[in-house]
């Protein structure tokens, strides 16, 4: 009983703005008291306002009041601090080294109990309730205490980075987008958070599945690898309108395309131009080959047709393929990412990781491509009156993919995603 006597003591000579015991303490006319410097600093705030209040009970003064060291007050705190009372509150509510400090706190400062991301400025319980007493700034989004709140303001400009450039992949502020990233992909931070939540749940899922599918195979080792292929193979389809039922909308990236390439009949179309396009940069461009990957990602069973002329590779590859230079890493079929057909008026070769397997089929300028992502199966076929199959693969797709055309002849050559009904 006598601790928490001594406690309520300290309380009521303490100052409500710093929390600390009081120093060189005055009163104000409503009653209350408060460090000399303390309320100086708080009237200083309000000088601009013409109208100074109590930071505890509100009552307004005019003109601002002439403060004078309240002697006996500041006695009975000296004779106090000689007592022990300096030593409470306990000393788990004090910040340590490894926690965040309350901003507003003077001397040893409280625990921050929220950040506030608009003010930049940590607050400990009770310095907290007087931000929140501030009509205007109730609408501020507070987070737990944070040491990183710095690294929300732009270093260029000093203001709170609200925004994000998906071409640099790169915070900026609202100066910024009109300034150095003009004209560059900018949308709210706020919105790409929502979009990188959105992709991770994508690829939680798949991933989740491929569990699925993995703990099915285990349970079913009864069955061959031959009977596995055997058994996927019968659910291709085959004939063309068994096909189409599987027929994607797939467009083209322009974030992706080779400055070289013209995309075209809402971007499904890439044609080889004599100049370079002005495309912005972007860190998902191929600047080596030219190349261009679709925008939808593909999974489950997807079909499509790809129309070309002259010489084209007809590729899907997963979205972490290199973008830069004419490396093996960046080129469709010369790595581990990617599967490719070579397509050319005398044959066709079918590549992946470098190895190259040519053979011949019926000629055509329409190739037919179906994926069956869950079952690993990629197929090639020619398309005309009839459907040949050229080739097919079998494998374990880890990724969702993303169907590509890398354009390998003159200027005006052209290779087109087709329309299909």
């Amino acid at each position: 009983m006598a601790q928490k006597g001594v406690q309520l003591d300290r309380e009521a000579f303490s100052c409500s703005i710093c929390l600390d015991l009081l120093k060189d303490p005055v009163t104000t006319s409503c009653g209350h008291s408060y460090c000399m410097n303390c309320i100086k600093s708080f009237w200083d705030e309000e000088d601009v306002k013409k109208l100074h209040s109590c930071p505890q009970c509100r009552q307004t003064f005019t003109p601002r009041p002439l403060l004078l060291k309240n002697t006996m007050l500041a006695v009975l705190v000296e004779e106090l601090k000689k007592t022990g009372l300096q030593a409470a509150p306990a000393d788990h509510c004090y910040a340590g080294p490894e926690d965040v400090s309350c901003d507003v706190c003077t001397g040893r400062k409280l625990k921050a109990f929220k950040s506030c991301l608009v003010c930049l400025v940590s607050y400990c319980e009770k310095h907290l309730q007087r931000h929140d007493d501030a009509a205007q700034l109730t609408k501020h989004k507070l987070v737990d205490p944070s040491k990183k709140l710095q690294e929300n303001i732009c270093s260029h400009h000093d203001e709170v980075m609200k925004m994000f450039c998906r071409t640099d992949q790169q915070c900026i502020c609202y100066l910024c987008s009109v300034d150095e990233h003009k004209g560059h992909d900018t949308v709210s931070a706020a919105a790409e958070r929502i979009e990188r939540q959105r992709e991770l749940e994508v690829s939680r899922l798949n991933i989740q599945q491929r569990i699925q599918d993995r703990e099915k195979d285990v349970n079913s080792l009864a069955a061959t690898e031959v009977d596995v292929f055997l058994a996927h193979s019968q659910a291709e389809p085959k004939t063309r309108p068994g096909f189409l039922r599987y027929s994607s909308e797939i467009t083209l990236d322009p974030n992706t395309a080779h400055t070289d390439l013209l995309l075209s009949e809402g971007n499904r179309k890439a044609t080889i131009m004599s100049k370079q396009q002005p495309y912005c940069h972007h860190p998902h461009r191929f600047t080596g080959c030219r190349q261009v990957l679709s925008r939808e990602s593909l999974t489950g069973r997807c079909y499509w047709e790809v129309e070309w002329r002259e010489v084209v590779f007809v590729a899907v590859a997963f979205k972490n393929i290199s973008r830069k230079g004419r490396s093996e890493e960046c080129c469709f079929g010369e790595n581990d990412k990617s599967w490719a057909l070579h397509c050319n008026k005398n044959s066709f070769i079918f590549l992946y990781n470098s190895i190259r397997t040519p053979f011949s089929g019926p000629q055509s300028s329409r190739v037919g491509v179906y994926l069956d992502h869950r079952a690993g199966i990629l197929s090639f076929y020619s398309v005309s009156e009839t459907m040949t199959l050229l080739h097919r693969v079998q494998t374990t797709f880890t990724q969702p993919l993303y169907a590509g055309l890398w354009l390998c002849g003159y200027h005006g050559d052209t290779a087109e995603l087709c329309k299909l009904k």
